[in-house]
């Protein structure tokens, strides 16, 4: 995957979700059908064909499949059984088994313990931060924590601050994620516990904001949230006149925690903004609970030691409850956000097989989409989110699980977290908000997007002309244009745009877009200042 330099400056406050300002697409109609496309191709076949038939797929490789949802009659097939990088369709597997195997009441929690006794204001012991997996936890959550406890009357704690992370293993990162991703927040550490900075739910990131000095010369003014010692920033940016280029660039060097901002801000520039991943987000959350009690008038002594157990006799002080994973579904699925597909990964192997780790959660997702009928030794999935370019999933077995799923007792609430083709709330149209806007598809095709270098996916739900409700699952491969999104969007219009029952069937030519057209190289939501 490659990694680009992404910077936040316009951003809009949604339904206490950082949202940003949509761009729009510039775009222009190219199309020519296929050789030897005649009369007798006028039915789903003939129309999908000459979409598919697009340049910018030429030595690439597609993987689609349309069936009717109520009946599962497949009425289009082409390449369904090719096993092909799906990138974030991945979380379609992840998402519908942590709902089945979790359950959507399932909440996680994070609990303040000790192992000493209370003499006063005094707690005479050691005080244990023990992580549930939570990948929501705010820094205002481990305030609330510090609080309670205060509330208490604990004003002392005479031993030390134990971070326990032990419900997860300590390996951090996916198998094969790309070393040049490290400080991207879409590419962040898995601990059970670790701190979001915002209400998009990055866990293990923190935001580092930089302004322009007041002159020329002047270093660049930097912000962080939530405002932490864990990591240092190294400033070597420089303030310049104002019309000169923006050239600062903000990223964590490798194994550290040490955040180097550089390059060159203009006066009255706008703010450069980075979400940027921690070196072992299990010292991150202690640190910032440390700040909390401290804040909070409770002195602890000495620094907090990482990812020792907390003893099986020791007593609750004080505890957090996240919300239902049928709510925690919306920004995990609208945003696509990697780090809750990899902690329900690791939290459906410990409930399951009691071990937090990539191994157990896996095996226990493939037992269940054995269950719905997905043929799982066609499959490869080895991690939960798609950011793996080891992944293989034909688009015949995507739409076997989307079929599959329609009966689910919590199929409503899983449905409802996908992504509405050109909502613009974010937090309902997700990665679609912009795209299918003007057609018969906006505010009906729901579907998860997927995005890596050179392989892209589309797959959900869409009505057609005639209110027949289909399943779609397309998925592109190895092709060199930036961007194949219009592909996908081509086929989900037409399919919305006609009556597929009926003889003759028009295809939506794709658009070829000369300006801001999506890079397909990132999901829209990884890149959060730009296109969505």
């Amino acid at each position: 995957m490659s990694r680009p330099v992404i910077r936040s400056k316009r951003r809009v406050k949604r339904h206490g979700w950082i949202w940003p300002v949509a761009i729009g697409l510039a775009c222009t109609l190219t199309w020519s059908a296929p050789a030897g496309a005649g009369p007798s191709d006028t039915g789903l076949k003939g129309a999908i064909d000459k979409i598919l038939a697009d340049a910018r797929l030429d030595g690439g490789a597609a993987s689609v499949v349309i069936a009717d949802a109520t009946t599962g009659e497949r009425l289009y097939q082409h390449d369904g059984t090719d096993r092909l990088m799906p990138a974030s369709n991945t979380k379609l597997a992840t998402s519908t088994a942590a709902m089945a195997l979790l359950g959507p009441d399932y909440r996680y929690r994070t609990d303040v313990l000790t192992d000493g006794r209370r003499h006063g204001s005094t707690l005479r012991g050691d005080l244990y931060l023990r992580g549930g997996g939570d990948p929501t936890t705010l820094a205002k959550d481990y305030d609330r924590l510090a609080a309670d406890l205060a509330a208490s009357g604990v004003k002392r704690v005479t031993g030390r601050l134990i971070a326990d992370d032990t419900r997860f293993d300590t390996q951090r990162l996916g198998r094969s994620w790309a070393a040049d991703d490290e400080s991207s927040y879409y590419s962040a550490q898995i601990s059970p516990l670790t701190v979001a900075p915002d209400t998009d739910y990055d866990s293990g990131t923190v935001i580092v904001e930089a302004l322009p000095g007041a002159a020329p010369g002047d270093k660049p003014q930097v912000k962080l949230t939530p405002p932490t010692g864990y990591v240092r920033i190294d400033n070597r940016g420089t303030t310049v006149d104002k019309g000169l280029p923006d050239t600062l660039s903000i990223e964590r060097q490798h194994g550290t925690n040490t955040i180097t901002v550089s390059g060159n801000i203009p006066v009255g520039a706008s703010a450069t903004k980075e979400w940027v991943t921690v070196w072992e987000p299990t010292g991150y959350a202690a640190a910032v609970f440390s700040d909390a009690l401290a804040q909070h008038g409770i002195r602890i002594t000495g620094h907090p030691r990482l990812g020792r157990p907390t003893p099986p006799d020791a007593k609750l002080l004080a505890s957090h409850s996240s919300m239902p994973l049928r709510e925690l579904m919306f920004p995990f699925m609208k945003l696509s956000n990697n780090m809750h597909a990899e902690a329900l990964t690791k939290t459906i192997g410990y409930e399951k097989a009691g071990r937090g780790t990539w191994d157990a959660g896996l095996t226990a997702i493939s037992g269940y989409l054995k269950q719905e009928g997905v043929q799982t030794s066609t499959i490869r999935q080895l991690d939960g989110s798609g950011l793996t370019r080891m992944n293989l999933f034909p688009a015949q077995q995507l739409a076997t699980l989307l079929l599959s799923v329609r009966d689910a007792p919590w199929y409503a609430d899983w449905y409802a977290s996908l992504p509405v083709a050109c909502n613009p709330d974010r937090a309902i149209g997700g990665t679609l908000r912009s795209r299918m806007c003007a057609t018969p598809a906006a505010l009906n095709a729901r579907g998860k997007t997927g995005s890596l270098t050179g392989a892209s996916a589309l797959s959900g739900y869409v009505k057609d002309a005639g209110g027949r409700e289909l399943v779609y699952s397309v998925v592109l491969n190895n092709y060199l244009a930036s961007s194949v999104k219009s592909i996908e969007d081509a086929i989900v219009v037409t399919l919305a745009g006609s009556d597929t029952g009926a003889g003759t069937i028009a295809a939506v030519p794709p658009k070829t877009a000369r300006t801001h057209e999506l890079p397909s190289d990132l999901e829209c939501s990884w890149q959060k200042p730009k296109f969505c």
